[in-house]
């Protein structure tokens, strides 16, 4: 019989062929630099097949009794983790069946034929100058947040529900049904069943409790934002069309000279560093600007999964990641910025999984979907906060965003924070009862019917300035019936921040932040659960009553923290030299084409990148 060692360092390699080959072409067919969606769905099924085969599911059981029998020493208990590993993965993807590996198979040719539609439809709308245009997600997103022009912004969320519409005629129905049929076959009631209790390890019903204990939490203040801000503008605000720019536009843009795209690499790279983000020799590749056949969201992927190898030597990772920003557009800079602490932040969580093997280095289950999003989220909060702003937001002159400002936008923000959480936890609601429609009601007249209401039940609105049906997340298997771990992980984002802030009494530029998370939330990569890395860094199992406290602070009580952090920062003697650097390889591609490296220094890739998008993008140097 094969001795265990050999298993399991077998499983590892077999397990990186298959993922590279898949993540190759998931890279190059999403970011539009290949049409070859049929060898995707083949590197796609070879993937799934390793993840879901019944025969190795047996054969890791067998190994793993055949390793406790071996004698106890460091040896033995490496194994016996490396293998249990394997044995969740296996467990978390396992299809036993024939129909399920069938419907499984159909999956992936439905939705590769969906996204290869979806690259050739163009979506419109009339932008800054009232010019019709092209437009992607973001910057239909961000006209309507931006524009001044009521017309202009309409346009925009037009083109969002003729998007709706798009999808339902396309396919998106039968890929419901097909969902719905492989979970059934796997014994589950629903698809949305089958991925909550494989990615998050709870039944639908124990969702319920703390989604439904969140939406009672934070309805009634919801409701009298919605009441004040129609009071306040008039009855259209509450448009769907109008309301993001009805709650924060004018801010907006008046922010938006202090957070220029040009500088939003150089800004993500100092906050990183200055927080002791390390990321142990990962090669980062990021593609940030839109163009025609470019998946429309950002995204993080890691073709390389970091782990140590069976010598003991360190194996970096390698990881992608993209926005679809547009550098001269009015608020391009504040998404790019918010793209790159995000994305960054799931970048130095999969650059950090320290286990010995590349099964706890990935982003699928039984790594948590909520488990993930926590380090990404904890990462672009820092964003909204006052010092952050003070320290890093500067115009063109090298002059800080005015107190004043940041004031603005704690009094735009505040009242619709409420708001903002739901619009995720909407999608939970909706998917759930999507994925619950017999098949005969699956037609597109019922399917936007539950949008519609869902929408007006959760957001208090007629219609969502993001239509449920216009959410990528929706379209792919991987992040379908997933998106309430958005919420989840923004629970466990303000509980983490709660206990940094009991600890050291500040967030921005804390050097402490980046090894704790290190410790305590990356390095164990999915060897322990969403609850465990909280226990063991807050000490307290996870607890959503942090994020419902911060939606329901008025704004003269986030004002008055804000001022406390403003006045404590300008105070504080922060640690000089900071570390020197985040210890990666960083390419900034623009599809094929590289804009610039780090291989003379981050400084020099900065001004190359400012050269190339000031050279694309005149219009950002005004």
């Amino acid at each position: 019989m094969q001795h265990p060692r050999d298993f399991f360092r077998q499983l590892n390699q077999e397990y990186l062929a298959v993922h590279r080959a898949k993540e190759a072409l998931f890279w190059s067919t999403y970011m539009g630099m290949s049409d070859d969606h049929a060898g995707f769905g083949r590197a796609e099924t070879a993937y799934k097949d390793f993840i879901s085969s019944p025969a190795r599911l047996q054969q890791t059981r067998t190994m793993l009794a055949a390793a406790r029998a071996l004698p106890p020493d460091a040896e033995q208990a490496g194994l016996l983790h490396g293998l249990q590993g394997w044995l969740a993965l296996f467990e978390s993807n396992i299809i036993d069946n024939d129909e399920a590996h069938q419907r499984m198979a159909g999956l992936i040719e439905m939705e590769a034929a969906l996204f290869a539609r979806r690259q050739s439809h163009s979506l419109r709308h009339r932008n800054e100058h009232g010019q019709w245009e092209d437009a992607t997600l973001s910057m239909l997103v961000t006209n309507m947040g931006s524009n001044p022009d009521e017309a202009c912004r309409k346009s925009s969320h037009d083109a969002l529900l003729q998007l709706e519409q798009w999808v339902l005629d396309n396919g998106f129905l039968d890929i419901v049904r097909q969902r719905n049929a492989f979970a059934r076959a796997l014994g589950y009631r629903d698809y949305f069943d089958y991925k909550v209790q494989k990615n998050e390890r709870m039944t639908p019903e124990a969702l319920f409790v703390i989604l439904d204990d969140f939406e009672q939490r934070t309805r009634l203040v919801n409701e009298n934002a919605l009441k004040q801000l129609a009071s306040n503008k008039g009855a259209d605000a509450l448009e769907a069309w109008n309301l993001r720019h009805q709650m924060s536009g004018d801010v907006t843009r008046q922010m938006d000279p202090y957070l220029p795209f040009t500088k939003a690499v150089e800004r993500w790279l100092e906050s990183f560093r200055r927080l002791g983000i390390q990321y142990r020799g990962a090669l980062l590749q990021l593609d940030l600007i839109e163009r025609k056949g470019k998946y429309q969201n950002g995204f993080c992927h890691g073709p390389q999964p970091s782990y140590v190898d069976e010598q003991g030597q360190w194996v970096p990772a390698h990881v992608n990641f993209t926005a679809d920003a547009t550098p001269d557009q009015v608020g391009s800079g504040d998404r790019a910025i918010n793209t790159l602490f995000h994305e960054g932040g799931h970048a130095a969580h999969f650059a950090n999984v320290t286990q010995n093997s590349p099964c706890f280095s990935q982003e699928f289950a039984p790594t948590s979907m909520a488990y993930a999003e926590t380090q990404s989220m904890f990462c672009d909060s820092l964003l909204g906060d006052a010092d952050w702003l003070a320290r890093y937001a500067q115009n063109r002159q090298g002059e800080a965003m005015p107190e004043a400002l940041i004031h603005a936008g704690i009094e735009a923000s505040q009242p619709y924070r409420a708001f903002m959480e739901r619009m995720i936890l909407l999608v939970g609601y909706f998917e759930a009862a999507l994925y619950q429609l017999p098949d005969e009601q699956l037609t597109a007249g019922q399917v936007l019917q539950l949008a519609r209401s869902s929408e007006q039940r959760i957001l208090g609105i007629a219609c969502s300035p993001r239509p449920l049906l216009a959410i990528p997340h929706l379209l792919n298997q991987e992040s379908a019936a997933s998106y309430h771990g958005y919420l989840l992980a923004n629970m466990a984002v303000y509980q983490t921040r709660a206990y940094f802030l009991r600890q050291y009494g500040y967030l921005t530029d804390n050097p402490a932040i980046g090894p704790a998370l290190a410790q305590h939330y990356w390095g164990p990569g999915n060897s322990i659960s969403h609850d465990a890395t909280l226990r063991s860094l807050t000490g307290e199992p996870f607890n959503a009553r942090y994020l419902a406290d911060e939606c329901n602070r008025s704004v003269e009580q986030a004002w008055a923290d804000a001022r406390q952090q403003m006045a404590a920062a300008a105070s504080r003697r922060y640690p000089e030299p900071a570390a020197a650097d985040l210890d990666a390889r960083i390419r900034l591609v623009h599809g094929d084409e590289l804009i610039a490296d780090n291989s003379q220094g981050d400084a020099a890739m900065c001004r190359q990148f400012e050269h190339w998008v000031a050279t694309h993008y005149p219009a950002t140097l005004t």
